[in-house]
């Protein structure tokens, strides 16, 4: 399969789950003003619930998968921007799969931080390829942020893959609220045990 169906296939995705992601934002929105919207809102979480941390640790492993195909694979260097979203995203896989193992919801507290500061250097980073002027010299000249080494539908490239992505990590964790209310795991102590 050659790296233009793969970014073909991986711009779709991309697109896909961008709406997806776009529509939950605007029922958020809407649900503010709106009993409806926030009914929907509450029907949307349902169908989420139990499943955010599976869904969360499956698009960072697709990430990282994808992310490393570009680079060993197709041999698209990585500039500094991106390995910044790679230290944000690599540890995800981790943090949020021993989750999954041990169904321990506690761990969103570590990953929506560190998706929320990997979404932020994607969209940066897809800005600057789209307005290289705006670009402050946060990169090396041998591997410049500003080149779109991907660019599918006039729109998408790898910094906007990663923000999508980033995106619905946060999206599908908060709306599974299936752990909001947690208790202490089994065999962790509360705070007075501990003491």
């Amino acid at each position: 399969m050659s790296v233009d169906t793969v970014s073909t296939f991986l711009a779709t995705g991309t697109i896909l789950l961008g709406a997806g992601l776009i529509t939950v934002i605007v029922v958020w929105v809407a649900s503010l003003v709106s009993d409806r919207a926030g009914a929907l809102l509450d029907a949307i979480s349902a169908s989420f619930e139990g499943l955010g941390l599976g869904l969360a640790w499956l698009l960072a492993v697709g990430a990282t998968v994808g992310s490393l195909y570009y680079s060993e694979i197709a041999h698209i260097p990585a500039c500094d921007l991106c390995w910044y979203q790679r230290i944000a995203m690599f540890p995800l896989v981790v943090i949020l799969g021993v989750a999954v193992f041990r169904r321990d919801s506690r761990a969103r507290v570590y990953a929506i931080p560190l998706a929320v500061i990997g979404a932020g250097l994607a969209a940066y980073h897809h800005l600057i390829q789209q307005f290289p002027e705006l670009e402050v010299g946060a990169c090396s000249v041998d591997v410049p942020c500003t080149t779109a080494y991907v660019w599918k539908f006039n729109f998408v490239s790898l910094p906007l893959m990663g923000l999508v992505t980033f995106g619905a990590i946060v999206a599908v964790l908060l709306l599974d609220r299936s752990g909001r209310a947690v208790t202490p795991a089994k065999d962790t102590p509360t705070h007075q045990e501990a003491m």
